[in-house]
């Protein structure tokens, strides 16, 4: 497996979303890389994450993979940080294995409840022949790239950076279709009701999340009363990339207080 692995201190690891390459979450990764350990992938079937992906397992490869990525980098437990779809992967890997997972980071994930919606369900239909209109229909996501800057000059520049990383980075209409498929093979509300890992919900602004609603995701939090909820200004869905810095300051010191509660009830 091809596996990212930067940086010091404490570990996170992060999860990418149903498009499974790492590489749109670069801007994240760095800024993370600079306070803590960031260890990170392709998901299972990306033919660039070098990982083992088993069709009968499904779903279960990718939370396999979360286990087999600590393994490779000789690290116990980790802070396990899933974005958006691998939030889902995220919240399954902390009910298969709380003993490795340190706290649990949820950005922007779709709720246990999930299910495609009426435009989800219609690029499933044919993912490879829709590929053009679906990448049009992305410019809904240019109120965010201005929110989270200052001025049309460095809205355009982010928002032109976004779409290099992803057009170089191609994601595969087929992969992705079959991701949400895969859901229908593993009891989100079963997984969901036996965690109780110290639990970070992130989101962006009602407003400007064009993809995953904010009321959804925090439906965690009324599952899990000992979540703890934190809003990314000035960003939507693509906080983590719009605005990594403040998200790295979201997320690693509370990475950082639950390591230390851990160490703290181990000694004890």
């Amino acid at each position: 497996m091809n596996i990212v692995d930067r940086g010091s201190g404490t570990p996170i690891v992060v999860i990418p979303g149903v498009q499974g390459r790492w590489e749109w979450m670069l801007p994240a990764i760095d800024a993370l890389a600079e306070r803590c350990r960031v260890i990170t992938f392709s998901l299972a079937d990306e033919p660039t994450g070098g990982g083992r992906f088993d069709g009968r397992r499904g779903f279960e490869c990718y939370v396999d993979q979360v286990r087999e990525a600590l393994d490779m980098v000789g690290v116990t437990r980790a802070a396990i940080c899933g974005v958006s779809y691998g939030g889902l992967i995220a919240v399954a890997f902390a009910d298969r294995h709380p003993d490795r997972t340190a706290s649990l980071v949820l950005v922007s994930a779709p709720p246990p409840s999930w299910t495609p919606d009426a435009r989800v369900r219609f690029f499933l239909r044919a993912p490879r022949l829709l590929t053009p209109l679906f990448m049009l229909g992305s410019l809904r996501m240019y109120p965010e790239f201005a929110a989270a800057s200052s001025g049309i000059g460095p809205s355009l520049r982010m928002a032109v950076s976004h779409a290099w990383r992803a057009l170089t980075h191609m994601y595969s209409p087929s992969r992705m279709a079959g991701r949400v498929g895969l859901l229908e093979s593993i009891d989100r509300r079963r997984d969901v009701s036996r965690v109780t890992t110290p639990t970070l919900v992130v989101t962006g602004e009602p407003a400007l999340d064009r993809v995953v609603p904010v009321a959804a995701t925090l439906q965690y939090a009324r599952l899990w009363p000992h979540a703890v909820v934190a809003t990314l200004a000035h960003t939507g869905h693509l906080g983590l990339t719009t605005r990594p810095k403040a998200f790295a300051g979201l997320l690693v010191p509370f990475a950082e207080q639950a390591a230390q509660a851990n160490t703290r009830r181990q000694v004890g």
